[in-house]
């Protein structure tokens, strides 16, 4: 009898001792707002387009976001690849060559789709292949993102129709005159509507990326990622509430 009291005592205390572990866990799955904070184990595809005259760091700042984030707890929470309209070298803004990881032709299908800026989007604007490609895509994507001027091309696609949106300071009229019916925002650095999220001009990016692993992933998630990065990131902007 008293074995088998101590034994009872023994799985109580076992008990206790887990959910107090899994308590201090700071990715377990909790209610924010409509969202849910996911697990970090739960790997997502960032697929990130690239073109000619591609701004550097409209698409290099988020994939570094992305492809860091979880790194110093061994985890990969995000596969970042490049995609590209063809396969062939891409040559960005000031002159740098990129190889795409994928064309349209071969590009697996993406959970998250990030079309970033420069002066190329003015061409793929009005590109029926790159609109035709990244509708098709975003329907079934869990996010469509767009940095800087990539708005343009989210405008022309009709993917911004009766949102809020913003871009490049330079673009606010361009993205006004595409699509009357969009809502444009000179004053936020991003823009959360949920499934569409767009940032402001180039470094606005880095930002926005660090909001996405904050609404999936959790607050502390994209802290740990802005100091690895070593970027003072203000998460005052991103409206996700802390993981209680």
């Amino acid at each position: 009898m008293e074995r088998l009291t101590y034994a009872k005592y023994v799985l109580q205390l076992i008990g206790k001792r887990n959910s107090s572990n899994l308590d201090s866990n700071p990715f377990k799955t909790r209610q924010m707002d409509h969202n849910h904070v996911q697990s970090v184990y739960q790997k997502r595809r960032v697929c990130i387009v690239i073109f000619d005259e591609v701004e550097v760091l409209d698409f290099c700042g988020p994939f570094e976001v992305f492809s860091v984030t979880g790194g110093r707890q061994g985890l990969t929470p995000f596969e970042v690849c490049t995609v590209a309209e063809e396969d062939r070298a891409v040559k960005a803004r000031g002159g740098l060559s990129v190889n795409p990881a994928y064309s349209f032709e071969n590009c697996p299908p993406p959970d998250i789709l990030l079309m970033p800026g420069g002066m190329g989007t003015r061409r793929e604007m009005n590109n029926p292949r790159m609109l035709d490609w990244f509708r098709c895509n975003g329907e079934s994507a869990e996010l469509i993102l767009s940095v800087c001027s990539g708005a343009l091309v989210l405008a022309k696609a009709g993917l911004l129709n009766g949102l809020s949106a913003t871009t490049h300071h330079g673009a606010l009229d361009e993205l006004r005159a595409i699509d009357p019916a969009i809502a444009v925002d000179n004053e936020k650095r991003f823009i959360d509507n949920g499934r569409v999220i767009v940032s402001a001009g180039i470094s606005a990016g880095i930002d926005m990326s660090l909001h996405v692993v904050a609404k999936l992933l959790g607050k502390e998630q994209a802290r740990e990622t802005a100091r690895y990065m070593e970027y003072q990131w203000s998460c005052k902007d991103s409206q996700v509430r802390e993981v209680e």
